[in-house]
């Protein structure tokens, strides 16, 4: 098993920025990427950002390309994600999510073995 922690959500005004956290605990040896996922009321969860554990590869849709930065620092077993000019369509939760499959990367939730709770990210415009 492996716990996430997120961290580092809440209200900002629109143009603002805000850096996500999310600490992993337990067998993250398993770990082989670590994704941030967000989820906006009455929609589905969608790919943000993902990382491979060892912090040499990255990966973002062209949609999420710009003003998101993924991060991370296995020494301290964290990812953080950086959001810059944020917008109100940005409003939702974010949550941290790891894949243990060593193949490629992966863009659907299914793919992911576990979850954080979630942390809300509120813009106001």
């Amino acid at each position: 098993q492996v716990q996430l922690v997120e961290s580092g959500g809440g209200l900002v005004q629109a143009g603002g920025s805000l850096r996500l956290s999310c600490a992993a605990s337990g067998r993250t040896f398993s770990i082989y990427t670590m994704g941030w996922f967000r989820q906006a009321p009455g929609k589905e969860r969608e790919f943000v950002a993902a990382i491979r554990w060892n912090g040499r590869s990255t990966y973002y849709t062209d949609s999420m390309k710009g003003r998101f930065t993924i991060s991370g620092d296995k020494a301290v077993n964290t990812v953080a994600l950086q959001i810059d000019s944020l917008k109100p369509e940005d409003t939702a939760v974010y949550y941290c999510a790891v894949e243990t499959d060593r193949s490629g990367w992966h863009l659907r939730a299914d793919d992911y073995n576990y979850w954080g709770q979630g942390t809300q990210v509120t813009v106001s415009s």
